[in-house]
């Protein structure tokens, strides 16, 4: 009596792992209290937006032009802030922790149906420079009153936050340089596969 190869593999299904690996997979799930914070993190972004804004409706008679363009710019930075927790909160959970299964729902954001780990680090990179850029260009419209009292910046300050700026441009670039690479080699390995 013989077997054949196909024999040794148990049939796929629900619960068919061991107690180890079945632990180990199901641990995935610790990540939730994670997701969940993060949304309360949103929420508490959603009410620094608020009151930011109510704030610019507010002044908006009483202050400059400036003062205007600083106070959208922290709205906008908020905004990017709460775009980058979206991501991480939707992306992450369906990637690294259990599938949303949205793709009927009509709101599904497009990004979501091809989302895995390399698109996701990407994705993170690019909103980070984003918000980078928003505190850089702070910055900069600060940098005219440099060395003036109650400014609270120095030009080792602004050197430095450039220089920052610049290592997440260079490091969202590797990133991306390395995906690239890698691509090929996955494609190679995934039609060898079938």
């Amino acid at each position: 009596m013989s077997m054949a190869a196909d024999d040794s593999i148990p049939p796929k299904g629900r619960g068919d792992l061991r107690p180890l690996p079945q632990l180990i997979f199901s641990s995935r799930w610790l990540q939730l209290p994670l997701y969940l914070g993060l949304i309360v993190a949103q929420a508490v972004y959603v009410i620094v937006f608020l009151k930011e804004l109510w704030h610019l409706v507010e002044t908006a008679l009483k202050i400059g032009e400036q003062e205007i363009m600083l106070i959208v710019l922290g709205l906008i930075d908020v905004v990017m802030i709460s775009n980058l927790l979206i991501m991480v909160i939707v992306g992450g959970y369906e990637t690294f922790v259990s599938r949303l299964e949205l793709e009927l729902h009509p709101d599904q954001p497009e990004w979501l149906s091809h989302v895995n780990a390399s698109v996701l680090k990407i994705k993170l990179a690019m909103a980070i420079i984003g918000i980078s850029s928003i505190h850089l260009l702070r910055t900069f419209i600060y940098a005219g009153s440099l060395g003036t009292p109650g400014n609270p910046l120095t030009e080792s300050g602004v050197m430095w936050q450039t220089l920052i700026h610049g290592l997440f441009i260079l490091s969202a670039i590797g990133i991306a340089f390395v995906e690239r690479l890698s691509a090929p080699v996955y494609l190679k390995n995934a039609g060898a596969a079938h």
